[in-house]
């Protein structure tokens, strides 16, 4: 009787020192999907955003990542003007890096020499900021998304 009862004193200190966690998986956002550009912040202090301009009517840009490639595009109505791009792309926790391959004439002239893009990222479930930063590494101006697919 005694054994039994020192095995049932000892089952139960064990299931009360026992550690419950949630079955539940941590959740990591991913940049892979469909995003929709709907603002600017510039930053004028290049820690804190100064202004947010808004994406205005009509006007849309479109990002895609999926499978470690990148495409966007941007519809201006009233401007003749093509920006689209192709290419590949890697991320970590806090950055974002674009490398075009392929893209329209008007960003050919805007693109860097080896178009090449690295920038600070912000990425929650359903939003994210690619913040573009000067040599010092203080913020200019951020695009900001959200999701959509």
């Amino acid at each position: 009787m005694k054994k039994i009862l020192a095995l049932v004193f000892l089952m139960l200190f064990l299931v009360s020192a026992t550690k419950f966690v949630s079955s539940e998986p941590t959740y990591h956002p991913s940049i892979e999907g469909t995003w929709e550009l709907v603002s600017h912040y510039n930053y004028s202090d290049g820690v804190h955003p100064s202004d947010t301009l808004l994406a205005v009517d009509n006007y849309r840009q479109i990002k895609m990542y999926y499978n470690g490639k990148v495409m966007w595009t941007r519809y201006v109505p009233n401007d003749s003007v093509e920006w689209f791009g192709y290419g590949s792309y890697e991320t970590t926790d806090s950055t974002l890096t674009e490398r075009l391959e392929y893209m329209s004439a008007s960003m050919r002239k805007a693109a860097n020499e080896n178009m090449e893009w690295h920038m600070e990222l912000k990425l929650e479930n359903n939003r994210y900021s690619q913040i573009f930063t000067d040599e010092d590494g203080k913020r200019i101006n951020s695009e900001n998304y959200k999701r959509i697919d």
